[in-house]
């Protein structure tokens, strides 16, 4: 998995590509927490080939973090990665953009 983070004053857009895992997922979080002085978060999910548990555990943490200072936006998500958010119910709680 590699990450590429654009900031662009308190937006914050991450390309992930690769997939999200549990050897993955900590790299990923560790990446991400310290997101002080950010309002908006994008997570860009072209690349992001598949995503465990362990992925799912962060994208909630994540939403979590930015319910209270901003917000979270996933798009660009591929059919594979559509489906396990569907069939895990993260298509309720994500903001989902096409």
């Amino acid at each position: 998995m590699t990450l590429k983070k654009e900031r662009e004053g308190e937006k914050l857009t991450v390309y992930i590509d690769g997939k999200l895992d549990a050897v993955t997922s900590p790299e990923f979080e560790k990446e991400l927490e310290d997101l002080s002085g950010i309002k908006e978060l994008v997570l860009d999910l072209k690349d992001l080939l598949y995503t465990s548990s362990s992925g799912l555990r962060v994208f909630l943490n994540l939403l979590k973090i930015m319910d209270g200072q901003g917000s979270m936006t996933v798009r660009n998500v591929n059919e594979d990665v559509y489906d396990i958010f569907r069939e895990t119910g993260f298509l309720k709680i994500l903001d989902i953009e096409y």
